[in-house]
Parts: C-alpha cells; structure tokens; sequence
C-alpha cells in the first residue's frame, strides 16, 4: 500500500552518517555505529506506508586508504541491523577529486538507486544533513531535505529548498508537499 497522504512518492532515501547514524569520520568499526534519535521510527513508518527505503553514501575513506569496501560493507550491515532492512544501498567509495558522476553531489547514485527501484527520480526523495545532499537529490530531479547537524554550514540552510528540525519533521515535509 503506497501512502495515502502523497501517492506521488514511492521512496525516500537516506544519506547514511549524520542522517540515519551519528557520524564518525572514516568508520570502519561497526561497534561505533549509534543511530540518529528517531531513525528507527521514521524507517519503520514508511515501511508501513509501502514505501521504499534505501541508502546513498559517499565513502571517500575507500579512495584516500583509510576504509577497505569490506569495511563499509560491515559498517553497512550494522546499519541494517539497528535500523531494520533497505531496499536499496548505493555507495560511492570516490574521492572529490576523481570526478565520479555518482558522488554526491553528483545525481549518479540517485538515478541509480530509482533504476533498481524500478521508480522515475521524481517519485523519491532524498534527506540528508549536508549541501551536497540536497543538490544530487535537485540535479536527479528528486526532492531533497536538509537536516541540518551542528557540521551543516549556514550557507547549505539557506540554500536549501526544504529543511526540516528532524528525519519525522522531514518525512511530514515530503508526505505534504511533494
């Protein structure tokens, strides 16, 4: 059953730290993975909306030498572990300088993520915690939601088109008004 308040979303995507898990830079521990208060609920209540979940994370740490890709996938299974199954993961393991096309704020892992989803990127949305968030959700032609943590630069509130207090202040947002 898709939600009722907004037939029009069939998604909501999620960048992974600061978002859905506390950041700690460069995590390649899954004993350090702490979920962001409320994650859980607001998970759990677009899974019972019939809406898709996923996950869209940049993860130069695996570029620079400080992550392997089997790290982040442990790191990744942690997440899932505490905050319930995905529908979709998309990890970007580029550094800023490599000029990846799926690097936020690149559209690529957004596109990707809707393809396997088998949904155009007007029917997801994304919520993030940083500018470039918003922008890969923008450039897909997905709707994109700021919240802001204390590592959220002023500039990225204002810029932003929608911002929410919290992930249940962001996910009214979307239910709303996409």
């Amino acid at each position: 059953m898709r939600s009722s308040v907004n037939p029009k979303l069939k998604a909501v995507l999620f960048d992974r730290d600061g978002t859905l898990v506390v950041d700690v830079p460069y995590n390649g521990d899954p004993t350090l993975v702490r979920q962001m208060p409320g994650a859980k609920i607001v998970l759990d209540s677009l899974r019972a909306r019939g809406l898709a979940v996923g996950v869209l994370s940049n993860q130069s740490g695996v570029a620079k030498g400080l992550l392997t890709e089997s790290q982040v996938a442990d790191v990744n299974a942690r997440v899932e572990e505490l905050l319930g199954p995905f529908d979709v993961w998309e990890v970007c393991p580029h550094g800023a300088a490599d000029g990846c096309p799926c690097r936020k704020p690149a559209p690529g892992m957004v596109h990707n993520a809707c393809r396997r989803l088998g949904i155009n990127p007007s029917e997801a949305a994304l919520i993030g915690d940083i500018g470039s968030d918003v922008r890969a959700a923008e450039a897909a032609g997905a709707a994109g939601i700021l919240v802001p943590t204390p590592a959220t630069r002023s500039e990225e509130i204002t810029e932003a088109k929608l911002v929410a207090r919290d992930l249940a202040g962001a996910v009214q947002l979307l239910l709303e008004h996409t």
